[in-house]
């Protein structure tokens, strides 16, 4: 049964010092379960078993963060199944973008079976489900070109990123292409997910020998305490596993890097805080700039005012009696009185005389 072995914090960038013989112990121990494990029906798919390192923290990290490790011994050969999308070139169809390309990365000196899929035929060919699950499942690494890598996403599917295989960006224009390419296929990518406190790397595979393997996983555990948020401060366990076997443990940290991940989180708290008090206080600093000089400039008015407006007596009668007379003068009549004037107008008055008769008289004869 392998030890656990606690190792010190103290070399330069907060790098882990892993005792090397622990981990080739480790490794001979993987190396010999999966050829004890092996029979003729599993022969060949045990012997490209993949060994990887299994990493647990002290705190979930708050952000997600992806990690690019190149490996001295590449885990792909030159027959490795590599994948890459390119942009549609001006002028040309799909099948000649294919042939340009590869032309170009064998005049590069890329001696990878590359398989190139320009943008076009992607939007086409592997448009149904089913062709992008199959697309996902024949090859292992996916590459980008670095041009249209924020157009894929929306056609390549979500299944690509739930399966780790996010294509990796490449700039095909750079002079050290190769170089950049190379360390592309032959490295590994770490995903530190920001949903749980373990993640998974890949270092190398049963092909490899004892000795490559170890260098592998050294130079990952190098750059990944190196590039990671905490700077290495927030790793507990690694764990060295294959596909069918158990973990076996190559790193314990002390109970001590807590206390560092709390002290490193609380200074970062009390930074951010510092940081929020000061635009508060500049903040407020402004707004009683402004409020002073506001202040300053009604006082000013208020000054100014008197002196502009002289005081005179006034010489002419009230406004309001103006106004009542003006009033009554511009009082609209009503309308039934002007239909009335306008009849009064057209019609002669007369006055109304009773008539006298014979019998009239005589009663006046009478009554004298």
């Amino acid at each position: 049964m392998l030890s656990q072995h606690a190792c010190s914090m103290d070399s330069p960038r907060h790098e882990l010092a892993l005792d090397r013989s622990q981990v080739k112990k480790a490794v001979q121990a993987l190396r010999a379960y999966i050829k004890s494990s092996s029979t003729s029906q599993n022969l060949f798919e045990n012997d490209g078993q993949t060994i990887s390192l299994l990493l647990t923290q002290w705190k979930i990290p708050k952000k997600e963060q992806t990690i690019r490790i190149s490996l001295p011994h590449g885990l792909r050969t030159d027959s490795g199944d590599v994948c890459l999308f390119t942009r549609d070139e001006p002028k040309m169809t799909s099948e000649q973008a294919v042939r340009f390309y590869k032309k170009l990365l064998r005049e590069r000196g890329l001696r990878n079976a590359i398989e190139v899929i320009p943008f076009k035929m992607l939007k086409t060919e592997y448009k149904p489900f089913e062709a992008k699950r199959k697309l996902l499942g024949n090859f292992d690494l996916f590459l980008s070109d670095a041009r249209i890598r924020r157009r894929l996403p929306s056609h390549i599917g979500k299944h690509f990123y739930e399966r780790k295989k996010a294509p990796l960006s490449v700039d095909l224009e750079s002079k050290h292409l190769a170089r950049d390419m190379k360390r592309l296929i032959q490295g590994t990518t770490l995903t530190v997910s920001n949903k749980g406190s373990c993640c998974m790397v890949r270092v190398a595979h049963s092909g490899m020998t004892a000795d490559e393997v170890v260098e592998n996983v050294m130079t990952a555990v190098s750059t990944i305490s190196a590039k990671l948020a905490k700077t290495g401060k927030n790793i507990k366990i690694i764990h060295l596993k294959s596909q069918t076997s158990v973990a076996l443990p190559i790193y314990t940290s002390d109970l001590s890097h807590l206390a560092l991940v709390e002290e490193a989180r609380k200074k970062a708290h009390l930074t951010k805080g510092a940081q929020k008090r000061k635009r508060e206080n500049d903040k407020t600093e402004v707004s009683e700039v402004i409020t002073k000089e506001t202040e300053e400039e009604k006082d000013n008015e208020e000054e100014e005012i008197p002196q502009l407006v002289p005081i005179e007596t006034p010489t002419k009668k009230p406004k309001l009696e103006i106004i009542s007379k003006k009033g009554l003068k511009k009082v609209p009549k009503p309308a039934a009185g002007k239909g009335l004037k306008k009849t009064l107008k057209g019609t002669k008055l007369t006055k109304k005389i009773p008539k006298v008769t014979a019998r009239d008289l005589k009663r006046k004869a009478k009554n004298k």
